[in-house]
């Protein structure tokens, strides 16, 4: 069956979504997946090592991001061609969404290579199930440029005319709010979601800014905007 983990799987490459804090919501499902998988290929080897370690699992680790040359890429693409099975993991959440393993899914699914979701915890979506916004739609627009194409960027939110969702990190959640401030949108803003100092708070970018500052900067942010 199409998707089914059943002991040793070949020639396929498995999406495994992992926990974004809290590593009581990794499912039966990946945890099966990394099990029977030849080897995982992550982000962060170090960062992937110290969840297999908690769940006793022991498994080859290959770095897969952003920096990974054309020529690691295409030998991942001749370890799936011999037959062997692999997982692709993010540091947290669902690969490909706003992580560099979506270049690596676009190059094996033109190689002809099969790709299968596990599903499992996104940043995104958990916000925006809580935000109390009414949508039947929604962008989704990954991380604000750092520097150059910023201006572009906000004038898209400014123009889109339902609910938006954007990461930002730790180093620039405040310039970003600052810069949200102007189009009066109403937000919802989630911190550390899912970790022990998980914080989420409503209202304007000139109402969150100080409830932030007086709390924490600190952590992962999710922004929800309408």
């Amino acid at each position: 069956m199409t998707g089914s983990v059943s002991g040793k799987i070949s020639g396929k490459l498995y999406c495994i979504a992992t926990p974004i804090g809290n590593l009581q919501d990794i499912s039966a499902r990946a945890l099966k997946t990394l099990e029977a998988v030849d080897a995982i290929l992550c982000e962060d080897t170090r960062h992937t090592a110290k969840l297999l370690f908690h769940f006793g699992i022991k498994k080859t680790l290959i770095a897969c991001h952003e920096y990974s040359s054309p020529h690691e890429l295409q030998n991942i693409l001749t370890r799936l061609q011999s037959g062997e099975s692999l997982g692709l993991v993010t540091d947290a959440g669902t690969p490909a969404i706003s992580d560099p393993g979506a270049r690596l899914v676009e190059l094996l699914i033109k190689a002809g290579i099969q790709v299968i979701p596990i599903p499992g915890p996104s940043a995104g979506i958990a916000l925006l199930s809580v935000s109390g916004f009414n949508f039947d739609r929604f962008t989704f627009f990954g991380f604000p440029p750092v520097k150059k194409g910023r201006n572009k960027f906000f004038l898209q939110l400014a123009n889109c005319d339902h609910v938006g969702i954007l990461f930002e990190s730790t180093h620039r959640i405040i310039k970003t709010l600052i810069q949200l401030e102007p189009l009066q949108k109403e937000l919802c803003v989630g911190r550390e979601l899912t970790k022990q100092f998980e914080t989420i708070y409503r209202g304007t970018a000139q109402e969150i800014i100080p409830a932030i500052e007086a709390s924490s900067i600190k952590g992962e942010f999710t922004i929800i905007f309408r």
